[in-house]
């Protein structure tokens, strides 16, 4: 350590030298012990490695590794992901960088935060001297004590002993972490008020709720506004007037928050021990104010989501998380021809419309299939009318009634194996003109079932991979189904790869494969009309390829929750994921940039100029109404051939739920209409080709229904009842 004021020169104190050292010679690998293929992957066979400042924030700094190119390489790197040339990792003590050789070659190792706890990267560095890898892991230090610290770590400052601290100490020389008891835990695990947390922010505010009998947000008063900071990544919200803490709400998704910049305000749902929903609003003094809480809540969310330190991501994704609660920004290449004939409606003002007398249209009952389980996915045929609900290990087809509207109930094909097993589908796909129906047997993950549907049965069963398996399929472009095209898209939960039924042995196309770096948890694969793909994941990211077999041109870092379905428009400007509680809207197209007028598919987005993520969800007071935490079924855009999408259809509880796609490009986020029925919505879909009926699975019911019957919310449309039997003073006082 002797060494360490000794190479540490003025450059430290330079605020303008953005690049610290460098190591210009290298090779970049990925280690991941237990890994099916390999367990020391080399990502970038000539690299160099850089410390450098993160110029919009102080006291950070940034480990990056960057790949070298050899001559005659131009094209490749043209035709490579731009953000694949180079890996960032913000430098903070979790990274535990360390020192060390492989097979004789000295290296730096950190672990991989976005990996499994397991993996690591390691940089071998053979043909740097000793000085120049002491130099830069004194530079790492010094890094690492700035951002701990917050203050500089210049050389007559920071002594040896002073960076002892970060030389990272194999696990037996280390003390198990003891978690602290937290002062009032008992107290905010079981409901009452928050004693001795850390503030992380407070504001002087006006505290609004929900009031079902006078149909509008009533104001309580001037409170005091505080996100606390608890253990493990929690955080609460609360309200106090005095000494008195009236209401104390663990900041999660369920909470359904939304935050208007024009109302200064921020809107969110709570149910409470009595399983009553309620709906409240925080009002803000100032712009100022609204603008410092709403950061320290977006955090505290994203961290409690993803369980993971916000500092640990690097500026240009926080600026991403951030961006999706911005509001009312225009979106490019929306025509303001038409001018709107509904106005932009005050958080606080009734809807006016409740007083309409609405009759609700009784759907007619019709046959269904055997009684048992209950519906569990909903597939719309591409050619011909007919629509495919998988009730436990049975697929039941259901047609047009012959006045074209209804729908009926026309057989049950069973769901057995060739060996005649029966399997409940977890995913179900038509293919090949409809005349196919493919079936994933959760039993079975490496291999995908082919039901003739003329026959009636499982007629192929196609072993994909011994060692991959096959968790998500999508057809190889959007409209692939109508066609006699044979291959299709398969996803494991961090590969992509093509499967072709037609060649001999397992049928993963062993050149379109692609398996990346790390657990990547992927939940679900859209494709274009040009068989460009969009896969979102578990963790929240979205990623965007050109096609299979090649790094992202883009990915999206994750808002913290979980999508469990995602859709993409035929041309692929748009994107649709769903979470359980908002569907993450995406505008592919780059605005800016060397590659502007390209969509995030063929190029990556400028790290300054990401996309602002828009979020769809329902505004807290119909969710008081509705009376259940929000759920939603995955989100799909209308489909045809011939024409734009203009709708985007979704369901949660018994209600089904459009958006005017038209009005939300607008940025007219929260207009959208709905329509309740008597039992849980699985799923619903518009037909193909046509963007006025929708087919509508429920739990043990198959309807169709025209758009034009989703009202909007009120309500009598959401089923609530004409008056509440909560007075003002049993909200305030049972928050909890």
């Amino acid at each position: 350590m002797n060494i360490f004021k000794s190479i540490i020169g003025n450059f430290w104190q330079d605020p303008n030298a953005k690049e610290i050292c460098s190591i210009p010679g290298g090779t970049l690998y990925i280690v991941r012990p237990g890994n099916i293929r390999t367990s020391r992957e080399c990502i970038y066979p000539e690299a160099m490695a850089a410390i450098r400042r993160v110029s919009s924030v102080e006291h950070h700094f940034q480990l990056v590794v960057t790949r070298v190119y050899e001559d005659g390489d131009q094209e490749l790197l043209e035709d490579e992901d731009e953000t694949d040339a180079e890996k960032t990792f913000l430098i903070a003590e979790e990274l535990e960088f360390r020192i060390g050789e492989t097979d004789g070659e000295p290296n730096f190792t950190w672990r991989d935060l976005q990996g499994d706890v397991d993996e690591f990267y390691e940089f071998t560095t053979a043909a740097t001297n000793a000085p120049t890898r002491a130099f830069f892991e004194v530079c790492m230090y010094r890094a690492m004590y700035e951002r701990k610290y917050r203050v500089a770590a210049d050389k007559d400052k920071v002594t040896d002993k002073d960076l002892e601290e970060f030389v990272w100490k194999a696990p037996a020389e280390t003390k198990p972490a003891q978690r602290k008891k937290v002062k009032g835990e008992e107290a905010y695990t079981k409901g009452s008020p928050l004693l001795d947390l850390p503030v992380a922010v407070e504001k002087e505010t006006d505290l609004f709720y929900w009031d079902h009998e006078q149909n509008a947000f009533v104001e309580h008063g001037p409170v005091t506004a505080r996100v606390l900071k608890g253990d493990a990544f929690n955080s609460w919200l609360t309200a106090s007037s005095g000494d008195d803490q009236l209401l104390a709400h663990k900041i999660s998704s369920d909470m359904n928050q939304r935050w208007s910049t024009k109302m200064r305000s921020l809107t969110w749902n709570h149910r409470g021990d009595d399983q009553n929903m309620t709906s409240w609003v925080l009002r803000f003094r100032s712009l100022e104010d609204f603008e410092v809480v709403q950061p320290i809540f977006t955090q505290a969310l994203w961290e409690m989501l993803y369980q993971t330190a916000w500092g640990k991501m690097k500026p240009d994704e926080q600026n991403y998380v951030l961006s999706s609660n911005t509001e009312d920004v225009e979106m490019a290449d929306v025509s303001d021809e038409e001018e709107e004939e509904e106005q932009i409606e005050s958080e606080l003002v009734p809807d006016a419309s409740d007083s309409e007398s609405e009759e609700e249209e009784e759907e007619e009952e019709e046959e269904t299939m055997p009684k048992g389980e209950v519906n569990s996915q909903l597939t719309v045929g591409y050619k011909g009318d007919r629509s495919y609900v998988v009730r436990g290990s049975n697929i039941g087809y259901f047609t047009r009634g012959n006045d074209q509207k209804t729908i009926k109930y026309g057989g049950t094909i069973a769901s057995k194996t060739t060996k005649g097993k029966e399997f409940k589908p977890s995913q179900i796909m038509l293919h090949d003109q409809d005349t196919k129906l493919i079936l994933k047997n959760p039993g079975d993950p490496h291999t995908l079932y082919s039901m003739d549907l003329q026959q009636g049965r499982i007629v192929e069963e196609w072993k994909v991979h011994d060692d991959i398996t096959v968790d998500h399929i999508a057809p190889e472009n959007k409209f692939a189904p109508t066609t006699h095209e044979q291959t299709l898209v398969g996803a494991s939960h961090n590969a992509l790869f093509r499967i072709d039924p037609r060649v001999s042995g397992t049928k993963m196309v062993e050149s379109q494969f692609k398996q990346y770096v790390s657990k990547n948890k992927f939940s679900g694969v859209a494709t274009t009309k040009e068989g460009k793909l969009a896969v979102a994941s578990e963790k929240g990211d979205i990623r965007m390829f050109d096609s299979i077999g090649k790094n992202a041109k883009t990915a999206l870092p994750p808002l913290g929750d979980p999508i469990i379905g995602i859709d993409v428009t035929a041309d692929g400007r748009w994107i649709v994921a769903t979470t359980k509680t908002y569907l993450l809207l995406i505008d592919t197209l780059i605005g800016e940039g060397r590659y502007a007028g390209s969509l995030g598919f063929d190029r990556s987005f400028p790290a300054t100029a990401k996309p602002v993520p828009r979020r769809l969800q329902l505004r807290a007071e119909h969710v008081a109404f509705m009376g259940h935490d929000i759920s939603f079924s995955p989100a799909r855009f209308n489909m045809s051939e011939t024409q734009t999408e203009n709708a985007i259809v979704t369901s949660t509880g018994r209600f089904v739920i459009a958006w005017d796609f038209n009005k939300v490009r607008k940025g007219m986020l929260d207009k959208y209409e709905i329509k309740r029925y008597e039992d849980v919505v699985v799923q619903d879909n518009f037909r193909f080709g046509d963007d006025q009926e929708i087919i509508v699975a429920m739990a043990n019911n198959v309807v169709s229904m025209n758009k034009q019957q989703l009202k909007r919310p009120t309500r009598m449309s959401l089923g609530a009842p004409r008056r509440s039997s909560r007075s003002h003073s049993a909200i305030v006082n049972a928050p909890y």
